[in-house]
């Protein structure tokens, strides 16, 4: 059965959250559980805003997989209202990523150390000056933050923090962007952005062989890629800067990379390549 290490240390929030995650391993191991629980709250953000068919019909297949292995969705639905709540009463935390290494689930053999939450703070306040990101915005709009060996997200959560410090509403200006190799900890990094309202996107692949590429508005998901869009991603306000960069890109003409056109459920997705005079093509799904 899993127990925190440093229990002592942990708070009201963790204690609650590890106790009833001790109720779902008596019969199955933490890691499986855990995997299971994150699938099942990563799906249930995703699945309400990215209605595409691939991603949508998928990941309905896996929250049905993992909430019949937890045994229902009370628990489940419990610890997630715990996790809601402890981040809306301390946003500048790495919750998750501090339970997964207190429960021993990092991955030791793939080098899972995740950076204490403390050092990404002291980093994001290092990194990010703010005469450098107003001038930025001012340039463009926004500003974009990315981490590709993201883990539990910690450092996109301590870039948010930074911003708030600064007054800066990251919501509006402010696009997160993580990739990460092992899926599970890529969940954990997409459900916790997601919850704190920062735009934005996860991409599960190797940041080494298969990096995410492409306009940092116009997420690509490449062969062998998973992309996992946040909810504020998806807010009007991104909406009208990618229509904007979309007729930008018109009459930039040759500065413009990416090739065809989707459209997925009433949002538009805008891709061109002028350098090889190809036509703008839209293709409808049924």
């Amino acid at each position: 059965m899993a127990k925190v290490q440093h229990i002592a240390a942990a708070t009201g929030n963790e204690k609650e959250f590890v106790k009833l995650f001790d109720q779902l391993t008596y019969c199955r191991s933490s890691w499986q559980v855990w995997e299971d629980l994150v699938t099942v709250m990563a799906c249930s953000i995703a699945n309400s805003v990215d209605r595409t068919e691939k991603h949508f019909e998928n990941r309905e297949k896996q929250y049905e997989r993992a909430i019949k292995n937890l045994g229902g969705v009370d628990v489940p639905a419990r610890m997630f209202a715990l996790l809601v709540n402890t981040l809306e009463e301390n946003p500048d935390q790495d919750f998750l990523g501090k339970l997964y290494m207190n429960l021993n689930l990092g991955s030791h053999w793939h080098g899972q150390f995740f950076t204490p939450y403390h050092v990404c703070e002291l980093m994001a306040k290092m990194q990010i000056e703010e005469a450098d990101v107003k001038r930025e915005i001012e340039s463009k709009g926004y500003i974009s933050i990315c981490d590709p060996c993201v883990g539990g997200g910690a450092m996109l959560i301590a870039a948010a923090s930074a911003f708030r410090k600064l007054k800066i509403n990251y919501q509006d200006h402010a696009v997160f962007v993580g990739q990460d190799l092992d899926s599970v900890v890529a969940k954990m990094a997409y459900i916790q952005i997601s919850l704190l309202g920062c735009p934005g996107y996860i991409t599960v692949g190797n940041s080494l062989t298969n990096p995410q590429t492409g306009p940092v508005l116009f997420p690509r998901e490449s062969e062998g890629q998973e992309v996992w869009i946040t909810p504020m991603f998806m807010s009007q306000i991104w909406e009208l800067r990618r229509t904007k960069e979309m007729f930008l890109g018109l009459f930039r003409g040759t500065e413009t990379t990416v090739k065809t056109v989707e459209k997925e459920h009433g949002r538009f997705y805008f891709y061109f390549d002028f350098r090889e005079q190809e036509e703008l093509q839209y293709e409808r799904r049924k």
